[in-house]
Order: structure tokens, then sequence, then C-alpha cells
């Protein structure tokens, strides 16, 4: 599951064969280590109570489960019959308790060979508590057909902030009556979601094969889990489509769909790679997803684990709950990656689709036993962002995508630190953040730079077959570690997956007598997360020629002693840019300019770039530094260069702004041309520019445009509103916002119409924008015009299918506090919410 987290208010509402570089294991270092203070003992923590988050004990092994359903579009239903195959997991039974969410129940039948029996059932709304006809042993599978009607959109409105509701199956637009919306049906079943669309075992720690027989009207494709048996007309204008799954996985990677899409197929290694789109985007599908081949060609060579299932697909569908979903050989994947040829300059979905596909093996192939080991799925999966971005663009860009994922993580830390493996928690669904995520990335990856690539790929591919197509717990990662390593590893589990927190660190460093000595102490409060032992490489850089040492921090306070016959010119604290925690290195600007000169590893020259940058921009000698971050080689540092020139007017000016223009003009990255841009629009001489804002604006790169048409409405140019008209029909939100914010600032009349109709056609992060500018523009709008807008925003805030585009509307309302009726507005719209994360916000609201 790749999570999509929108911040609002403050409210958190990823062909050929490559191996991938080798990195050498961490040798012991040569140095010598003095031992400044022994640990002191530190009083036990306190303990907060919460309920212990076992795995679901295993009463019943789920062997099959066949499902035909249709549907009523009218009502929202699922007209299914479901036959389980089951038996006792090991002790004789005689009850069967089933999750089955809202259900409406038909006939519960036991069937044995041409014979069928009524069972005695009780359905409390949840399960289904099912007496067998007699006490079944171990080997004994007996089969339980199940009539029902699943009413999934009148359950109980649920989610977080990474899955935002949790009634297993949509159907989106089922009247037809919203014109710019396709009809659809799809489903999400993490964590515990299938339970709401048909009868089962809903707990990650069953396996069971699959058949599902989709009855759909004569004009919809399907799409589901396994291989496509065929398709039946069934003569009265609907399609029976059979779709079958013969290896094993768990409920909740279940899946359909069902829609007007366009497919087009690939092939990796006989296997059909399809992408389902709108037919929109049926001409972009394979720049969207071309290179899904490369990388389940990277995947399975790296993995030495051919790719596990027989197909793998992937759909785009409307109003999704989350970023995507791992369905076994089906991911599921929001709609905002139906873009066009244009988006594609500015920036791909490589990520997320590597993120989807890496979990094909770990997730769908090896699945945590429970969601307290959820980053068993979610850490490898985040890890495969960085390793697709190493193979594809090199070092420099997996580093600076750790880099942010390290950032997410860090953030997160200051409002919770807990357990990575995490057996005490309120809720399933709060396992769903950057712990479970980017730190799980992290930890991983200094799993590898501890152990070396090698070991590290073929301890993978050994956890996967030694646990392929079962369930796992974070032991068992460790095992396959030691087991092909020779090394215990249970320090290294036990502080990163098993303990909270993260090491704060102050390094120091000082020269006396030909020796070099750095200091390091552990600053975190070790009641609340452990003594960390920590392998660290370092740098010591003299006469423009580097050392590389490995360190071992193992204890809260600790010196090393290196032999160095003259000061060095600068040292570089992890080197690698590995470590998972809070750094501080004091070093003079000297230092740090050296670091930025000499380094040859893009995140060492940002973190010189971030701490000189502590100082102001005034220091000539600093602004000299960062002219010359304008062009460096990689992207990312431009970028910083870039944006911190933002209004700046010193002795440099003239040579700034020269190279500021040449990046606008021709840097081969659009975010930095874009940033390039928007800084140059901030001088005082910006209408200086105005050549360049134009030539912007004609780029194919929305995002070039997007700061260009921004910077050229914010000159003295007397033709904006000739150039407004040309950009009143694009859709994308580079292109759209900029007029928004001009028409809300400058009060242009007669444009009531281009955001209703802009609304009408937004999705996503667009539409939570653009309903606050609409807010900001009916307050100086005649009172008419208000009355009927805050009535579109009430309905904005009731219907809307994602939950921050209803709060955006919601406080767009507050801002026409005079309009007539408005509280009465603002609180229809508290009463209708459903959302239990809105609800808590407006509760805490007038």
């Amino acid at each position: 599951m790749k999570k999509l987290l929108i911040i609002f208010l403050g409210m958190a509402l990823f062909a050929c064969k490559t191996t991938p570089p080798v990195a050498t294991p961490i040798a012991q270092p040569d140095t010598i280590e003095v031992a400044i203070a022994p640990t002191p003992i530190v009083p036990p923590p306190s303990i907060e109570y919460r309920p212990y988050r076992a795995a679901r004990t295993m009463k019943h092994d789920l062997r099959h489960t066949k499902l035909e359903v249709k549907f009523d579009w009218e009502k929202q239903h699922v007209l299914g019959k479901a036959t389980l195959v089951l038996q006792p997991h090991f002790y004789p039974q005689s009850q069967l308790i089933l999750d089955a969410k809202g259900f409406e129940i038909h006939s519960l039948k036991l069937i044995a060979g041409s014979t069928t029996k009524d069972l005695i059932y009780e359905n409390d709304g949840q399960h289904l508590h099912i007496e067998l006809d007699r006490t079944y042993n171990q080997e004994e599978r007996y089969f339980v057909q199940i009539d029902y009607t699943a009413k999934p959109n009148e359950l109980e409105a649920g989610g977080s902030a990474a899955i935002t509701s949790d009634k297993g199956l949509y159907f989106i637009n089922p009247t037809g009556s919203e014109v710019n919306k396709p009809q659809q049906i799809w489903t999400q079943g993490e964590t515990e979601a299938s339970s709401c669309w048909f009868p089962t075992i809903d707990s990650p720690n069953q396996r069971t094969t699959q058949e599902i027989f989709i009855t759909v009207q004569e004009h919809f494709k399907t799409l589901s889990n396994g291989d496509l048996i065929y398709a039946r007309s069934n003569g009265n204008g609907t399609r029976t489509d059979y779709w079958k799954m013969e290896q094993p996985h768990a409920p909740y990677l279940f899946m359909m769909a069902v829609g007007e899409f366009a497919v087009v197929k690939e092939q990796w290694e006989g296997k059909d790679v399809a992408y389902y789109v709108e037919p929109e985007y049926e001409q972009y599908a394979e720049d969207i997803f071309g290179n899904t081949p490369e990388m389940i060609a990277y995947f399975s060579e790296i993995l030495d684990y051919p790719y596990p299932w027989s197909k793998y697909a992937q759909v785009v569908v409307r109003d999704y709950v989350s970023g995507a979903m791992e369905n076994t050989t089906a991911s599921v994947f929001m709609e905002a990656l139906q873009v066009d040829d244009r988006y594609l300059l500015d920036d791909d979905w490589d990520g997320i689709i590597a993120h989807e596909l890496l979990h094909q093996w770990f997730g769908d192939l090896v699945t945590c036993e429970s969601w307290s080991n959820l980053t068993l799925n979610e850490a490898f999966a985040t890890y495969a962002e960085y390793l697709w971005a190493e193979h594809r663009f090199g070092k420099d860009e997996a580093d600076y995508k750790g880099y942010e994922e390290q950032q997410s993580y860090l953030a997160e830390a200051k409002e919770k630190q807990v357990d990575l493996i995490r057996f005490y928690y309120d809720d399933k669904e709060d396992m769903f953040d950057s712990h479970s995520y980017a730190k799980g990335g992290r930890i991983l990856h200094m799993l590898r730079k501890l152990v070396g690539d090698e070991a590290f790929f073929t301890s993978l591919s050994v956890y996967l077959k030694d646990n392929a197509y079962q369930s796992v717990e974070v032991h068992h990662l460790r095992l396959a570690f030691e087991k092909v390593t020779g090394q215990d590893l249970n320090w290294f589990f036990n502080q990163w997956f098993l303990n909270a927190g993260h090491p704060v660190l102050n390094v120091t460093k000082s020269y006396e007598s030909d020796s070099l000595y750095i200091t390091v102490s552990q600053d975190q409060d070790l009641n609340q997360a452990p003594l960390y032992q920590l392998p660290v490489p370092i740098e010591i850089w003299s006469n423009g020629k580097r050392e590389e040492h490995t360190i071992k921090i193992d204890q809260q306070e600790q010196q090393f002693a290196f032999h160095a016959p003259s000061r060095p010119d600068f040292v570089v604290f992890d080197s690698e840019s590995q470590l998972l925690g809070e750094i501080t290195f004091e070093r003079s600007k000297g230092e740090l300019a050296q670091q930025f000169r000499h380094s040859t590893q893009a995140m060492v020259r940002i973190n010189a770039l971030e701490s000189l940058l502590a100082d102001s921009v005034a220091d000539d000698e600093l602004v000299k530094l960062l002219s010359e971050s304008l062009n460096d080689k990689f992207w990312g540092i431009r970028q910083v260069g870039a944006n911190v020139f933002e209004g700046y007017e010193g002795e440099f000016f003239e040579q700034v702004a020269t190279d500021l223009q040449q990046m606008a003009r021709n840097d081969t990255k659009s975010a930095v041309r874009a940033d390039a841009i928007t800084t140059l629009s901030s001088f005082e001489n910006s209408n200086d520019y105005q050549d360049i804002y134009k030539e912007a604006m004609s780029a194919q790169s929305y995002s070039v445009a997007g700061a260009g048409l921004t910077a050229y409405l914010q000159t003295n140019a007397l033709d904006k509103e000739k150039v407004l008209s040309q950009y009143e029909n694009e859709e994308n939100i580079n292109l759209v916002l900029p007029l928004a914010d001009y028409y809300a600032l400058e009060k242009v009349l007669n444009k009531y119409d281009w955001f209703t109709n802009q609304l009408e056609a937004g999705q996503g992060e667009l539409l939570y924008y653009l309903v606050n500018y609409f807010g900001q523009y009916l307050l100086n709008m005649d009172p008419d015009l208000q009355i009927k807008g805050a009535e579109y925003l009430q309905q904005v805030g009731i219907n809307n299918p994602t939950y921050y585009v209803r709060f955006s509307a919601f406080q767009a309302l507050s801002l026409l506090e005079e309009v007539p009726g408005i509280e009465e507005m603002r609180q229809r719209v508290k009463a209708e919410e459903k959302d239990p994360r809105l609800l808590e916000v407006y509760q805490q609201m007038p």
C-alpha cells in the first residue's frame, strides 16, 4: 500500500537485467578508541498499558474461495454467492466464525457432494457465527456456501490518513449522473475490508486460492486476481468473466475492478503486463507504466527470485481511497497517475509503481502475519523506490530519495516515537505511518550497508524462498540474514525493529599532536530509546586526499583517535548518508565550503549547503559559494541554489541573475527551471524578465509554464487578460491555480462559472486548493452570488467523496461568515459528516 497523505492546517489528512552496484561490507576501523565514561544505569522506562495485538488465532485454514457476484448499481449492493473450503488448523472444531460486515444472508449451507444442509448461524452484523453439522478434525475439509447481499455503502465510515475509507467495495458514479466521471466498481481490502463484500476469515495470516465469476453489463471490462479463464455472454446484455487464482494469497489482497477501461498490454518473460486506464489516457499508458517490465526484470534479478505470479496488471480508478494497493497480480492506483506527455516532462510515477510491484514479493508472496508486523510489507516496498532510483539514475538520485524518506520519519518522530514492530496500538490503521514506511525503508538500507550488497540480496532471496506463500514475523527476516551471514544480528533487529526512537548524536572534533580526535555522544532519551550500536563510516580529507574509516559507536560517549600528520581540511561524519538519526556536528564555514567543493556525493554536499544556510545569505563568501551551486551537476543542489536566492540584492546580484536566467531557459530539469523563474520574479527588477516568463509560458512542461504564468501575472504587463483567456481551458494544477489566485486576488468579475467548471472537472490536490480559492473569490462578489456559491460549497462539503476536499469546502464556508445562512450551512456540513477524522476536528470547532 502506498500512502497518500495530504496535510492541511496541521491535520494529516514503481527489459534489461542488471546487477546492482556492490557495496563493501563494513570493516573494523583503523583507529584508537578512547572510552570517556561508562554507560550510566538508566531507570526503566514508564509503561503505557495498551492491549496486546496478537496475530489472529488460526482455528480454521481457509483453503479455497469461490465467489459469484453481480451488482445492483442503484442500491450499491453486491449480490453474491460464496463457496468456501475450510479445515481445522489443528484442534477439532464444531463452530466457524466468518467476517461478514453488514451482510444480508439469504441462505447458508453445508455442501457434501450433491447434497446440501442448512446450517444454524447468528449474524451480528460483523461476523457470522456458524454451528457446523458436527466436529471436524484437522485433516477434514468441508464446504460452506453462502448466498448474500453485501451493502458496503451502508456501513459506518472508518479509515485512516493512509487509507481514507474502509468500506471494501465502492460504486463510482453508480447512476451515471455525474457527467465528468465514469461508472466504476473497485475494491480495497487492506486492512480487513474484503469482508465488506464477501464472507471470509479476514486476516493476513490466512492463505486461500480463489475463483471469481463477475457478471456485468457487456460494455464493461473487469479485472481480478489471477488469469481470465473466459468471458461468456449471457444473451441478456450481460457477460460473466471467470477469473482464477491458483496460488494462495491473503484475503485482503482479493480485488475487483469494473469499468470502461482501455487495456494496453506488454509482456515480460511470456507473462502479460497490462495497464488499465480510461480511454482518454490510452495513448499515454505506456509512457506512464512502460518501465514496469524492466522493473520486474530488475527485481527478479537482484532477488534471485523470478516474479512469482502468472500476470501483472495495473489499473487506475476514480475516487480511490489511498495512493495505491498491491493486490496480488493486480495493483490499483489513484487517478492522479492518469497524466499526459506534458506532465511526464516534469515527473513520473515510477516510485509508486516500483513500490507496489515489489509488494508482489514482500507482502503478497510473503505476508506479515499480523498488522503489528506491517513494516515487513511496507519497509521493503518503500525501499523499492530507493532501489529503482539507484538502478535507473544512480546513487545520488537514490540517496536524495532516501533523504526525503528520513525527513518524513523525523517529522513524524516529533509527534510520536513508537516501536517499528508494534504489538501495542490503539487501532490497526495507526500502523500506516512514516515509521512503518519511511523508517522501515531506511533501516533496510542500514542493514544493507552493514552486511554488504551480496549478503543483503542473498539474504532477501533466502527469506523469500524459505517463506513463500506463508505469513511471517520479524524474526523470520532476522534468521534469514543470520543464515546467510553467519552473524548474530539480534542487536541490530532489537534496537531498530523492536525499539522506539532513533539516535541523537552530538559530534565534535579536535586536533592535537598529529592526531585527530572525534568525540561522539548519544543524547537520545534513554528512557524512550536504546543505547545504540552504530557502525558509522567517516571520511578525513587532507590536502585534497580522502581517507575512509569506520567507527563503531556503542557507548553513551566515546572518543576516536586518528593519526593525522597535519590538520585535516574537513571531516565527513556518516559519509554514506546512511544513518537514521539526528546528527549535530559543528564545523567552520571554511570546512563546510571545502566539503561542498570536494565531496563526490550529492547528499554530503547538500548537507554542507544546509549547514551553511544556517547563516545569512548576506555573507558574501557564502553567496559566492552558493552561486557555484547554480551550476552543480546534481539537479537537487541546483534547485537548492535557485531557491535560496529569492529576493537577493547583494554584491553578486548580476552574476546570480545571469546564472538564474540561464537556468530558467536551459536547465535540463524542469523543476529547476520553474524554481529559477520563481526566484527571478522575486527580484526588485522582476519586470525586466518578462521575455523569460513569456518564453516559459509556451513550454511543454507544465511546471515551467505554470511558473512563467505566475511570474507574468505579477508584472506590469498590459496584456494579462488576453494571456489569461488562453489558459482558461487548461486542467493541470500548475496552470489552473495561477488563474484562480489572480481572479481571487484581483476580484475579477464574471469568473464564477470558470470556478465551478474547474471544480466539476478537478480532482485530488487541485480540487482541495481550488475550493479554497473559490471561497476567497466569493468574498468580493455581490450578495446573491455569494449565497449561490455558498450553497455550492455546502454540497461539496457534504457530497464530495474525498474527505480533505470536504474539509476544504467547510473552511471556505467559514470565510463567508457574513453571508446570510452561512452558519446553518456549516452546521449542516458537520452534521452530515461520517468520517471520524473530520468529526474529531469538527468537534473542536464552534
